[in-house]
């Protein structure tokens, strides 16, 4: 046996993109990304109630992202162990998410904009005044898990 066949793969194996698409396809990824999106709710709720004790939690819509983040990841949760609640708790809670998100990047860009110099002066701006994409990243996180209730499950 040469170096070259023990390295071939048999036939029929999958590697690589083929083996996510196979398990797109087989239903496998669903609790995978149920998964991911309570472990991301968690990291992310974490890391705003960090950046948003920072600014004392000067607006109460501040709040809403760190309850919606425990939210997430019990919805999540769910959806890797129940087909039902993965049909209808992690829907529910990733477009709330979603929408936060949404809200977010708005109340930011108008932050932003409230800065010394408004839109103007906007790389410092941007630098000193909120993080004007990070709400986005919670919404990618809601976008998983909507993205987790409409895939097919695993049977």
């Amino acid at each position: 046996m040469t170096a070259r066949s023990r390295r071939t793969p048999p036939a029929g194996a999958l590697h690589g993109i083929d083996r996510m698409v196979k398990n797109v396809e087989t239903g496998r990824f669903e609790r995978s990304l149920s998964a991911l999106t309570a472990a991301g709710a968690l990291v992310t709720a974490a890391e705003i109630y960090f950046e948003h004790d920072k600014a004392s939690f000067g607006n109460k819509w501040m709040w809403v992202p760190v309850i919606l983040g425990p939210i997430g990841a019990a919805a999540g949760i769910a959806g890797v162990t129940s087909r039902r609640l993965a049909k209808t708790v992690l829907p529910v809670a990733a477009a709330t998410i979603v929408a936060n998100g949404l809200q977010g990047t708005y109340l930011h860009a108008r932050g932003v904009a409230q800065k010394p110099g408004g839109w103007h002066n906007l790389r410092y701006n941007l630098e000193m005044g909120p993080p004007l994409l990070a709400p986005l990243l919670v919404t990618l996180v809601g976008g998983m898990g909507l993205l987790a209730a409409i895939l097919r499950r695993e049977k």
